[in-house]
Parts: C-alpha cells; sequence; structure tokens
C-alpha cells in the first residue's frame, strides 16, 4: 500500500469507530431502535471514495462479529448480525460505497467540491442520500419481516405502531413495512443525513486546508 493511501485507511477506521458511537445515541420504540447510524453510513460516502467507504462499513460489521459492543445498546457478535436488526448493518456495506458514487458524480458533473456546495447542492445531495440508503431499508425490511411472520410478539408490536399511526391494513407485510421502514425515513433523512451532509461540507474544507487527499 502507497503511502498516499494511509489518510483514506485512518479514516475509514475512524468511520467504522463513530458509526460505532452513533449506534449508541438511540431511542428505543421497540425491536428497532432510531439510532444515529446513518449519519456515519451518510458521512462515510461523501468523504471517503466508494472502496475506503466500503472498507468502513465492513470493518464496522467484523468488529461487530469480532464481539466488540458496536453495534445499538452496547451489543457484538454475530447474534446481532444474524438477528432481526443484522439486515440493516449488512446493508450499510451497499449503502456508504453508494453515496460516496452518487455524491461524486454529481459534484463532478456541477464542477464543485463539497466545502463550495450550495444550498440546492445541499438539497441533491439530501436526495441522494435517500436513494443511497434504500439498499439499508430493503435488507433491514426482508430479514426484520422473516423474524416478524415467526414471532407473535414483533408482530403484536408491528401492529400497535400502526394502530398508534393511524394507519388500518390488513397485508401483514404492510404492517411490518411501515413499523421496520417508514417510520424510520424521516428521522433519517431530516437529522441524521442533514448532520452528515453539514459535518462532510466542514471536514472536507478542513481536509483541503491540512492538503489531505482522500
Amino acid at each position: 500500500m502507497e503511502f498516499k493511501n494511509y489518510p483514506s485507511v485512518m479514516i475509514s477506521i475512524a468511520m467504522a469507530v463513530l458509526t460505532g458511537l452513533l449506534a449508541q445515541v438511540r431511542v428505543l420504540v421497540g425491536p428497532i431502535p432510531y439510532t444515529l447510524q446513518n449519519v456515519g453510513v451518510v458521512l462515510s460516502g461523501l468523504i471517503l471514495k466508494p472502496k475506503y467507504a466500503f472498507i468502513s462499513m465492513t470493518l464496522y460489521l467484523i468488529l461487530i462479529v469480532l464481539g466488540l459492543p458496536m453495534a445499538s445498546g452496547f451489543r457484538g457478535g454475530l447474534g446481532v448480525i444474524l438477528g432481526y436488526t443484522g439486515g440493516y448493518i449488512l446493508g450499510f456495506i451497499i449503502s456508504a460505497p453508494l453515496m460516496s458514487m452518487l455524491s461524486r458524480a454529481y459534484l463532478r458533473m456541477v464542477g464543485k467540491e463539497l466545502q463550495s456546495m450550495g444550498r440546492l447542492d445541499f438539497i441533491i445531495l439530501l436526495t441522494l442520500s435517500l436513494i443511497a440508503i434504500l439498499p439499508t431499508y430493503a435488507l433491514g425490511f426482508i430479514v426484520f419481516t422473516y423474524y416478524a411472520l415467526g414471532s407473535q410478539a414483533i408482530l403484536s408490536w408491528v401492529e400497535n405502531i400502526t394502530n398508534y399511526l393511524g394507519v388500518h391494513v390488513s397485508s401483514k407485510i404492510l404492517h411490518i413495512f411501515i413499523a421496520s421502514v417508514l417510520i424510520f425515513i424521516p428521522q433519517d433523512l431530516l437529522m441524521d443525513h442533514v448532520i452528515a451532509i453539514t459535518l462532510a461540507k466542514y471536514i472536507h474544507k478542513i481536509m483541503t486546508f491540512k492538503g489531505v487527499e482522500i
């Protein structure tokens, strides 16, 4: 590995650790907690090239599998990944590099850098972040549905959530989709992703000032 790649490697490691720390900032609403993990996922994609964004989230996954308490609730071990929320974590590995590819393609197209983005650029990057996080939602939904359909306790929670929202649907799958995906989108997009894009702008500015290329 050439020396010039070291900053990218170090930042990849830092982003994996940061994602683990942000996982502990959570609000319990049932089997699936609200966390700030998406900040780490989107931020990794914004400041790292696709390859290193992938490495960062893969490292995060590996650290959890090895037993480090980096999943939500200071949990670790293979059981976390094989559990009903494991699909979301697996999705990070796709979402982070996808965010990197989408954001870099857009910034190249408009001839800008993160530090010089305007309001319209911010809104477009926010929209791209929603697209990038779709694999996380998809895998999270698939795995959670598998467990929910075999657990009356989880299904009861799902139905309580949809009833509380005043949504009445007959399909169990739709109930699960609302409770495992739709209710999280507002917080993810309007808080986590906004924080990530804002941080990325200033981190990129600092790295440029320091002459760090990643």
